[in-house]
């Protein structure tokens, strides 16, 4: 039976933990009891460890002026969707609490007891604190879930029963059970970017009032003549926050929550919501998007943008040099245009054709003709001891692919041939008297070689 249960609680924690906000309803043992509860203070301490979350329940129950405590003594039972880690040191579980479970067709999947004690508000012990008086035997609780029905294992849900104390009905005191529960604190889903450099965020939510999870439902459907309902004595629901200067929180409801450091604990932040007394069932939620950073992640927004512009700048330079390298490789084996490439290749500087230097000729042709046939602007050599010779010099380079093969107007080059022109013009008195045309050729991988 015991390795059943544990099968059974593995299941429902794994694929049926609780996506719904953690409230509760209190119920007595008896129908329409004359008591209320008031005030109460639903407390949940989160640690960057984020593990289970220690949640305490400290309530008091207001008796109508008139009735006696004495005859109210019932126990109380405290209805929590989720499962709780039972405390060791308060006993054994509580065998009857199982039976009346399983009549009611649930399915016990854990069992134990949680720590219960009683808060004296007025007496304080030697290190300030309110004194805590642990009441014997704690309060045993099951945690069932529903099975069958064409659905599967629904969320579990948590049925405590709180033994009556006559400290319940004492103003001066605050009755508290502590439940470590699982599975309160959710992740939110995010990008490994996100978790990297913004660190991990959770989702907490407590709330009050609420119990339409598919197994919470019918326990207090079944008795919902017990319900005990909330006082208008001042009740809230709690967040503490340890390790506040690590903490961030991102978004919170309802906005009238209230958000500040806390007045008697060291580094904590606390976020609260009043609670609202009326004549029905309300549910009332307090909810938050938080997560913890480490210093590194507390300097993202400044370290971010100086990662991307360094590595911008990097990879810009990078990026320059394998473009030009791969359009220069690229020119040098392919040719575009409207036709295959031409053997006249392309010129740079000054070429002169054949048909201009015929035009030429030593002794007639002079200075100003050869000015307007060529170019106005050669190098010119003059020697000192001969002013009256100079000598025009024209210097040109033309580029001429070799096609490989052509296909309209895309074509392989197989190589690119490279000619160099030199034309020298001798003159005397601004006449030629004699031309010089040399041509070097050489061969090039790419035109810019």
């Amino acid at each position: 039976m015991a390795v059943i249960r544990a099968l059974l609680l593995a299941a429902v924690l794994v694929a049926g933990a609780p996506a719904a906000a953690a409230a509760q309803v209190f119920l007595a043992a008896r129908p329409n009891p004359p008591f209320t509860i008031g005030p109460l203070f639903v407390r949940a301490t989160v640690t960057p460890e984020l593990g289970d979350v220690a949640v305490d329940v400290l309530f008091s129950l207001v008796v109508p002026s008139g009735v006696s405590g004495a005859g109210l003594a019932q126990d109380i039972f405290l209805l929590w969707p989720g499962a709780v880690a039972a405390d060791p040191a308060a006993g054994a579980p509580d065998p009857a609490l199982a039976g009346e479970a399983q009549r009611m067709g649930f399915a016990v999947v854990d069992e134990g007891r949680l720590s219960l004690s009683a808060r004296n508000l007025y007496e304080r012990g030697p290190d300030g604190r309110r004194r805590r008086e642990p009441i014997a035997g704690g309060a045993p609780f099951v945690t069932v879930v529903r099975e069958g029905g064409g659905l599967e294992l629904s969320a579990p849900a948590t049925w405590i029963r709180i033994p009556w104390d006559p400290r319940s009905v004492n103003r001066a005191y605050l009755v508290g059970v502590r439940l470590p529960t699982k599975h309160l604190i959710k992740p939110k889903p995010a990008t490994w970017f996100e978790r990297t450099f913004w660190g991990e965020r959770y989702r907490l939510a407590l709330s009050f009032g609420d119990v339409q999870q598919r197994a919470m439902f019918p326990l207090y459907f079944w008795n919902r003549d017990r319900l005990i309902k909330l006082s208008q004595d001042p009740s809230q629901l709690t967040v503490n926050f340890t390790h506040a200067d690590q903490l961030k929180i991102d978004e919170l409801d309802p906005q009238a929550a209230r958000r500040q450091r806390s007045e008697t604990l060291e580094n904590t932040e606390t976020v609260s919501v009043f609670l609202g007394g009326g004549e029905g069932l309300r549910a009332q939620t307090l909810s938050l998007q938080f997560g913890y950073f480490s210093g590194l992640q507390g300097w993202a927004p400044v370290l971010i943008p100086v990662l991307f512009f360094v590595l911008g700048n990097l990879a810009g330079v990078l990026v320059r040099g394998v473009a030009e390298r791969l359009a220069r490789d690229f020119s040098g084996r392919f040719h575009f245009g409207r036709s295959a490439p031409s053997p006249a290749g392309r010129d740079t500087g000054v070429v002169v054709p054949r048909e201009t230097l015929a035009r030429i000729v030593p002794g007639e042709t002079r200075q100003a003709d050869v000015l307007r046939l060529i170019g106005p602007d050669p190098e010119e050599h003059e020697r000192l001891a001969a002013p009256e010779q100079r000598t025009l010099i024209y210097r040109g380079r033309r580029i001429v692919p070799r096609p490989k093969r052509a296909f309209g107007w895309f074509a392989t080059v197989d190589r690119w041939d490279v000619e160099h022109h030199e034309l020298e013009i001798s003159l005397e008195r601004g006449v030629v008297t004699d031309i010089q045309a040399r041509v070097r050729r050489a061969h090039l991988p790419r035109p810019d070689a």
